[in-house]
């Protein structure tokens, strides 16, 4: 009854890695309120703008839907942050993205990975792109589908205005820091920005024949502008600094126990790979709850 897209979104939703985004954090970490946006809200809202995109525009739903609910299953505890920590202690360095990927082909399923198809793990693999360019010029750094290609760019689109609206809510920000430019071209609002920024996208993409996913110079620059905004105003505040001094404490503090008794903890697969890049694996899978109270218990703190 079901498309091979429908199966891999489905694995992807049933999976342990999706239900544990409801405990991992965005942006704002153990925020004093029930409205804050989490890994797993981001995934939802990103799913249904991506939906959106790929429906007005024909394209197969099903495919663009799997690959935003798998985007970021290897998202560490504490976002961001973590993520840096965990940079800094694996092997190799650690990206997000690419933990997603080993999620669903080798961590899930006690091992046996998801079995998804290609296009998913492909659109997956290459969301992501940080501070990076958002539509590369390197047509190699792209998803292989266009559906991966909405939910690349669908991405930034997401959090970049919820985050907004999130800061917003910390009152850390007010509508009137948002620069002027963005508020005049996008709207001021939260539902207006989406509202502009999704149809500037359709009309773009129509106007290119489908070539690849696109967005007008004038809105692309002030999108970029509020990614920038969001830096220096939001994601580099002078309480991040002590938010990363205390998380790198927790996470370092738990690399070092585990490490001293990992069969406690650490799975035996995936066999082939070291004991401490399985350590990666078992603190990337964290939720934020989880870790703090290891680290509680370890620490007695």
């Amino acid at each position: 009854m079901r498309t091979e897209f429908q199966r891999d979104r489905d694995r992807i939703l049933h999976s342990k890695a999706f239900r544990r985004l409801k405990h991992k954090t965005q942006v704002f970490i153990s925020p004093e309120g029930d409205h804050y946006r989490t890994r797993l809200t981001h995934t939802l809202e990103l799913s249904q703008i991506a939906r959106t995109i790929a429906r007005a525009l024909n394209l197969n739903e099903d495919l663009t839907e799997a690959i935003s609910l798998g985007h970021d299953l290897g998202h560490t505890p504490f976002g961001h942050i973590g993520e840096a920590v965990l940079d800094k202690l694996c092997p190799g360095g650690f990206r997000h993205y690419e933990q997603s990927l080993r999620v669903v082909e080798k961590l899930e399923n006690d091992g046996q990975g998801l079995n998804l198809t290609r296009e998913v793990r492909d659109g997956i693999l290459k969301h992501s792109k940080g501070q990076g360019e958002v539509i590369p010029k390197d047509r190699k750094l792209l998803p292989l589908t266009l559906e991966g290609q909405i939910v690349r760019l669908a991405d930034m689109v997401t959090y970049v205005n919820h985050d907004i609206d999130d800061a917003k809510r910390a009152g850390i920000i007010a509508d009137s820091d948002i620069p002027e430019p963005s508020r005049k071209l996008l709207g001021s609002q939260y539902a207006k920005r989406i509202d502009t920024i999704v149809i500037d996208v359709i009309d773009a993409t129509l106007e290119n024949g489908l070539e690849a996913i696109a967005v007008s110079a004038p809105v692309f620059a002030e999108l970029l502008r509020l990614r920038s905004f969001l830096f220096r105003n939001v994601y580099s505040r002078e309480e991040r600094i002590i938010e990363k001094a205390k998380i790198r404490e927790v996470l370092l503090a738990i690399h070092a126990h585990v490490a001293r008794a990992p069969a406690e903890f650490v799975n035996p697969f995936p066999a082939g790979d070291s004991l401490g890049r399985r350590i990666i694996d078992f603190i990337a899978g964290m939720t934020d709850n989880y870790a703090l109270n290891l680290y509680e218990k370890i620490t007695d703190k």
